[in-house]
Formats: C-alpha cells, structure tokens, sequence
C-alpha cells in the first residue's frame, strides 16, 4: 500500500482527490489548516506548512511515499498581494524541500491555468487557441505570479532530485460534486449561472474540470511520474466549455482580443487542451456540465 500525503486535503479539490486516493487502495495522510478532511483519510493533521520546520516535521513524521500538494490561497484577491504571494510561494518551496530532502518518491505540486495572464486589465491576447502546456506565462496579479512561482520551485527541485519525481498540474475551474446540486461555486456564483451569464464564465476563458475528474487524473500521474521526464507539467480541464453555444461566438464578445483565435473552437471545444495528458498519461476528462449539471 502507498503511503500518500495530501496538502490541502480540506478544500474544494483536496476532498476528491482525499476520497479518490483512499478508493484506489491509498493509505492517505491529509494535512490542512482547516478542519473538513474526508473521513476516507487514514490520518489528518492541522499544520501551518508555510513554517519551514513544520514542513518537515510533517514529511519525517508519516515518511509518505508521495505527495500531492494542493494547499494554497485559491483565490485571486481574496487576500491583500502580499499574503496570496508569501503564502503560496513558500507553501511550494517547503513542500518541495521537505519532500526532496527526506526522500519522497514522488511530487506533485497543484498550479492553474491563470498562469497564462487572461483577464489583465493591461490586455491579453492569446498566441493561439486552445491553450497548451506551451502557451508563455504571463502573470499579471499576485496569485497567478504565485502559481508560476511554484511551477518554476517544482522544475528547479526535479532538475537536480535524484530520487524524487516531480511534476505540477494545472486544473481548470474545478467544480466540486455538490457544486452540481446548485451549491456556490468559488466564484460565488452557481454552475448555472456561470452557463447563462457568458460574462461570469467568459472571464475564465469558460474552462472547468469536475474534481473527481481532476482527483483521477492526480492518480494517474502518480501511478506514472517514475516513467516521465522529471519536472513535466499538465493542464486538466473538461472535453468541453462551460458554455451553451460555441467559443468561437462567445470568446470574442467577452474578450474582444481573442477574434480571430477562436475561431477554430468549433461545437463544444475547450479553450484549454488537455492533449498532453491524454497523449502521455492516458487521461481523459469523463465527467460535462452535460452528464453532472441537475
């Protein structure tokens, strides 16, 4: 039995990937600040991992074989700059350092999709459609500087690990399972007000991912890291927008700046690709707005 540590096991995403894991014969160890951790876990703990020592103190506790971090402020200005910037990007740096200096086997480390700088108030013009793994970053506010931070934490550890594998994943607007019931999404709005007003959804290029299809996708990257290259990173996101009508009509009418590139987003195409993952882990995307909403 694997021995799993997850951070952030309290959260929107961390309670999927919590009861995914313990499903798929995890021994799972969730660590969070707040309480609400799957009963599903074999042990939890509160711990603040932004204390350096407490990160490691943590790590030689339960001596896991793998860790998915997820832990971090999820929300752009939910707190003030600095806070969003300190919190994630030390979150990062210690998880990676613990876990490489005491020798987990494995690393994942949880970014996002606003990397790629939609939605700066400077302007933003994609350099194609859908978006890749290959797209520039281009952070423009404190959380997503964040998440580039901790991607560029990740590959700076894998490039000189020995016996860690890492990798990061970049989940799209995740919807958890009672979020299709009608409750709050994190924006504060309800899934189907996100599909009837294009203006809440448009601001995230309308992508999404159901948790436990992200939670499926975390497993298999970690059945699958010891084969990749060290430092690889992924997008996850639905096989479709989180859209009524096709991009190619709605994109340009909430971000004038994609005409032209959306073009090609015909049907129910995503503005995210997730073919790098299909391609190199074998991972699809099962679950739509489709088959979940109610």
């Amino acid at each position: 039995m694997s021995r799993t540590l997850v951070t952030g096991s309290a959260g929107r995403l961390g309670r999927s990937v919590v009861s995914a894991l313990a499903a798929a014969g995890h021994e799972v160890i969730g660590v969070d600040s707040m309480p609400g951790t799957p009963a599903d876990a074999a042990d939890s703990l509160p711990a603040d991992l932004t204390d350096l020592g407490e990160a490691y103190e943590v790590i030689a506790r339960f001596r896991p074989d793998a860790v998915v971090h997820l832990a971090a402020i999820a929300t752009p200005f939910s707190r003030s700059d600095q806070v969003i910037f300190q919190t994630n990007t030390r979150l990062a740096f210690n998880v990676c350092d613990a876990s490489v200096a005491l020798g987990v086997g494995k690393v994942i480390v949880a970014s996002s999709p606003t990397v790629v700088g939609y939605g700066s108030p400077g302007g933003w013009t994609p350099s194609y459609l859908p978006l890749d793994e290959d797209h520039p970053a281009r952070p423009w506010n404190a959380y997503n500087l964040s998440k580039h931070v901790a991607e560029e934490t990740m590959r700076s550890f894998a490039r000189t690990a020995t016996a860690t594998r890492l990798a990061a994943v970049r989940p799209c607007f995740v919807i958890a399972p009672e979020e299709w019931e009608g409750a709050p999404t994190q924006s504060g709005h309800t899934v189907t007000e996100r599909l009837d007003r294009p203006e809440i959804a448009g601001v995230s290029l309308f992508n999404y991912i159901d948790a436990r299809d992200a939670a499926e996708l975390f497993i298999t990257l970690l059945d699958q890291l010891p084969g990749l290259p060290n430092g690889e990173t992924f997008f996850a996101g639905a096989a479709d927008a989180l859209a009524r009508a096709p991009l190619a009509e709605l994109l340009p009418q909430v971000m004038p700046s994609t005409a032209g590139f959306a073009d090609g987003l015909t049907g129910t195409a995503p503005a995210f690709s997730s073919a790098k993952a299909e391609r190199m882990l074998g991972w699809q995307a099962k679950r739509s707005w489709r088959t979940e909403l109610s």
